[in-house]
């Protein structure tokens, strides 16, 4: 049996572990989260380096772009934490992330009703979710760029990707310093809803960007919206179909009613293949997600 250990600094409530079968070949994932404590993080990975198959590190990044095909910029801290593991490989999810999120925009267009061309996006944190933007802006989206607003609490929405582009050229070599609970809402910091910045939400027909960052700022009125994200539990898509989300679109398949984050997913994909994460590239993974079958989860919610 394959084990995959996902540890993330977000919230323990969302912990989860499911067993399935891939290819034949019995695969335990499970995501363990240390509510924003990072030397827990630290334990846990001691603990498991040689246990498990594969490591995903959630709730921060290791690495962060500044474009598609940009530089790559190490997140300091993340990078002490990682060091800790002598023996079990660790993603962060972002091997996969641009191509597996451009590509399910690409599906949901081509294999589904939905249709995204004309309609109003809001993509939270633009660093993180590139594919997710560029997809959207190809498929005819009128776009918003929420980066300044969502992670820095400075109120001026982007709708230009080369600004995005050119803001995370001069912003990413600085902010790989910050710790991450500065960078990432961590821990119980994750479930503190702020409105603020609801307008934003208001204006969007589409919304999409790592769920916790959309939860926190959406408003109770989500009628007809459509999301695209990645980790949800059962109750958090319940909470968006009393919101009245029309769509909820996840970048990962569901497993036993979840949808674990994209370091998970590209986790158990690398133990799958019995390769280091420096033998695959992301061609490599999508090859084997076809494979396997593997297909995002999209839910009619209203």
């Amino acid at each position: 049996m394959k084990r995959i250990l996902g540890v993330s600094l977000g919230s323990s409530t969302r912990d989860h572990k499911v067993e399935i079968e891939i290819l034949g070949e019995k695969v335990e994932i499970e995501r363990r989260g240390t509510d924003g404590n990072v030397q827990r993080m630290m334990q846990i990975f001691q603990e498991y380096d040689g246990k498990v198959d594969a490591f995903g590190l959630g709730g921060t990044d290791l690495y962060l772009y500044s474009g598609p095909g940009g530089k790559r910029y190490t997140i300091k801290e993340s990078e002490r934490i990682v060091k800790v593991i002598k023996k079990t490989p660790i993603v962060d999810g972002t091997g996969i992330k641009y191509v597996l999120e451009k590509n399910v925009v690409k599906y949901v267009e081509t294999q589904t009703d939905i249709v995204f061309k004309g309609k109003k996006a809001l993509v939270t944190i633009t660093v993180d979710r590139f594919g997710m933007a560029e997809g959207l802006i190809e498929a005819g989206c009128e776009m918003t760029f929420g980066d300044l607003i969502f992670s820095l609490n400075i109120p001026i929405p982007l709708h230009s990707f080369k600004s995005v582009e050119i803001l995370a050229r001069l912003l990413l070599p600085v902010l790989v310093y910050v710790p991450i609970k500065y960078l990432y809402p961590t821990g119980k910091k994750q479930e503190k809803s702020n409105l603020k910045y609801v307008k934003y939400f208001q204006n969007a027909d589409i919304v999409a960007g790592d769920y916790l960052g959309i939860s926190q700022y959406m408003p109770q009125d989500m009628k007809g919206k459509i999301i695209i994200t990645n980790t949800v539990t059962s109750s958090n898509v319940e909470d968006l179909k009393k919101r009245g989300v029309s769509y909820l679109i996840t970048t990962t398949p569901e497993l036993n009613g979840r949808s674990f984050g994209t370091n998970v997913f590209q986790a158990t994909l690398l133990a799958i293949s019995g390769k280091s994460p420096q033998e695959l590239n992301p061609e490599d993974y999508l090859k084997l997600i076809e494979k396997i079958g593997f297909k995002p989860r999209i839910e009619k919610l209203n």
